[in-house]
């Protein structure tokens, strides 16, 4: 019963207890189940962003600039862009990397004029603090 849902388990306890074989220790793992999903959920995340700017809104261009907010510092990588952690958005979305923000199409109306840094991506990821 380890893996199913809270009320899948149930359920089988309902089933159980129909049949009367319904245990203390059945229930007792219904229990279990709830506080180990708890304690799961009580634990603390955080979150990391990375903004990278592309010339590009395809996620396969290379990347321009980069940003990085990363156990609570802020900071724009190395200064040698060889020496960037991705060069695509792609290389930071198969790093575990999920896109939060895509590039606002509204701000590229005109190809042959630059506006401001480009095609911006903002991508995060979460971990255990």
């Amino acid at each position: 019963m380890k893996n199913a849902s809270i009320r899948e388990q149930v359920e089988r306890c309902i089933e159980e207890f129909r049949r009367g074989e319904l245990t203390e220790e059945g229930l007792q793992g219904v229990l279990d189940s709830i506080d180990r999903r708890r304690e799961r959920r009580g634990r603390k995340r955080r979150q990391d962003l990375l903004y990278l700017h592309t010339r590009s809104t395809s996620i396969d261009y290379p990347v321009l600039g980069m940003r990085i907010l990363e156990n609570g510092v802020l900071w724009d990588g190395p200064r040698d862009p060889d020496e960037w952690p991705y060069k695509t958005v792609v290389e930071a979305v198969n790093d575990g990397w999920r896109i939060i923000k895509f590039p606002e199409m509204a701000l590229l109306l005109d190809e042959s004029r630059s506006f401001g840094l480009g095609c911006e991506f903002i991508l995060e990821r979460t971990r255990e603090a």
